[in-house]
């Protein structure tokens, strides 16, 4: 299986957010995850680290504009 799980990293900590994920697509100002399951979720962030071999997708949330 090629899938990945997504992790949101706060305070240098890695937090699990969605797993098995199949599909991700980045669009302006944000990430949308599609996993194996249908599950899906879209967020505020940017990618920072994909690390394929170890499966994991890390993302960094953005802050919102004021």
């Amino acid at each position: 299986m090629c899938e990945a799980n997504a992790y949101i990293r706060r305070n240098g900590q890695d937090q699990l957010i969605l797993e098995a994920v199949d599909k991700l697509i980045p669009q302006a100002g944000q990430v949308s995850m599609i996993n194996i399951f249908g599950q899906q979720k879209t967020i505020k962030a940017r990618i920072i680290e994909l690390a394929l071999v170890d499966h994991k997708i890390i993302l960094e949330e953005l802050q919102e504009e004021r």
